[in-house]
């Protein structure tokens, strides 16, 4: 995991996001996603500088767009957000869930 996921797993390890159970580096299909909360159907992904490339955007879209097809919301956080700005990383995938 980076320094990133590292930060935003001890936030949602344990149940400790109201209740709701995280796993994290889970296979889904041909993919692993960082973290997913099976229950609500929603996936969060920690995005380094690299995928602000227009190839790898390309990518992550096509990745999402199949999740989502599989019933999956995917949300994305920046490493510098969830580095800088764990609060409100935090609030955004509370209001997900809800």
């Amino acid at each position: 995991m980076t320094d990133a996921e590292r930060v935003l797993w001890r936030e949602l390890r344990s149940r400790q996001l109201a209740g709701n159970k995280f796993r994290r580096q889970q296979p889904l299909g041909r993919f692993i996603v960082d973290f997913v909360c099976f229950e609500k159907r929603l996936i969060i992904e920690v995005d380094g500088g690299h995928h602000a490339d227009s190839l790898q955007a390309a990518e992550d879209a096509k990745r999402t767009a199949w999740l989502e097809i599989d019933g999956f919301r995917v949300l994305r956080f920046w490493d510098h957000d969830v580095l800088k700005n764990i609060d409100s990383v935090k609030v955004a995938i509370f209001n997900a869930l809800e």
